[in-house]
């Protein structure tokens, strides 16, 4: 557990390599979905707000934002079990629909979005994440579009948090303990 220091973290991806791979990602969604209508972005609350923001400004397709709310860590802690806080406002069915993370750790949370969603019968639904954990997931789910690989630490910043600090830091930190 890393510890909960009051000085900013250190730089693991800086702000520009950021909006460089959003371009980047958004780029090719826009290409991907060129042809498919509306598409529906679920964003992960809280901590991919930031990602999807500047992500759906920089689309070039029609696309509707959505938000659902999921809890698999308690007071820092990956807890395993994943709850469902907040369902989308709007159905999926026979829909487009991209599923916005901002990290992909031990996969559990986004096997169980996939599995959740895949039942509501859309037309298609993919993955994008912000970033991923380079360890071996325990869960196995496709990240269709992913910013960046990491190592396996606590990184805070760009919308990710360590008990609600560093959420809005414009780079992704590193948190040393």
């Amino acid at each position: 557990m890393p510890a909960d220091r009051g000085s900013l973290p250190p730089v693991l991806i800086s702000q520009e390599q950021i909006d460089r791979r959003v371009d980047e990602l958004a780029a090719q969604i826009s290409r991907d979905y060129a042809d498919a209508g509306e598409l529906v972005l679920v964003g992960v609350l809280k901590g991919a707000f930031i990602f999807l923001a500047d992500l759906s400004r920089r689309l070039t397709v029609e696309r509707r934002i959505e938000f659902i709310a999921l809890s698999s860590y308690r007071d820092g802690a990956v807890s395993g079990a994943v709850r469902l806080l907040m369902d989308l406002r709007t159905p999926v069915q026979g829909r487009h629909v991209l599923i916005v993370e901002d990290i992909v750790d031990s996969a559990h949370t986004l096997e169980y979005l996939v599995d959740m969603l895949q039942a509501r019968g859309p037309a298609s639904l993919r993955c994008c994440a912000l970033v991923r954990k380079q360890k071996a997931p325990e869960a196995q789910v496709d990240v269709d579009y992913l910013g960046f690989e990491i190592p396996d630490r606590w990184v805070v910043g760009y919308g990710l948090d360590y008990r609600e600090r560093h959420r809005t830091l414009p780079y992704i930190g590193l948190l040393e303990g």
